[in-house]
């Protein structure tokens, strides 16, 4: 649990409008073994916050995995009134020492599309209830 808030921390990733899950599918596509690593470090940075997580801009930070000579990364940002949500939006395979500036790209626009679609989904919920 945070032990600020109270509130546990829980994994969700990101949906397109369309209902496409990128992360799911990009885990979905590894070797078991590779995804089981990524999954476990994951489950790391939920119970102990971003914390343990490197902040690479704004509010965009990345889960980092080596597994068998291979890195790997999941970018993600925390979301909800407490911070609780960890919204995974970017997996690739790192090929380079840094992390590509396209990747990050994504997910800076990915959030950006998640935060509009919830607000245009409270303003529909209050204009509703004003009804």
């Amino acid at each position: 649990m945070s032990e600020q808030s109270g509130h546990e921390r829980q994994w969700r990733d990101y949906r397109t409008a369309s209902g496409a899950r990128p992360i799911k599918d990009f885990l979905l596509a590894l070797p078991d073994e590779d995804r089981a690593a990524i999954l476990e470090e994951m489950e790391y940075v939920r119970k102990h916050g971003r914390s343990v997580a490197r902040h690479l801009r704004r509010d965009i930070y990345e889960v980092r995995v080596t597994y068998n000579t291979k890195a790997y990364r999941i970018l993600f940002a925390c979301e909800g009134h407490f911070h609780h949500i960890l919204l995974s939006l970017e997996g690739f395979q790192k090929k380079t020492q840094h992390t590509p500036e396209t990747s990050i790209q994504v997910a800076e626009q990915r959030l950006a599309d998640w935060r509009q679609r919830g607000k245009a989904k409270q303003a529909n919920q209050k204009n509703e209830r004003r009804k």
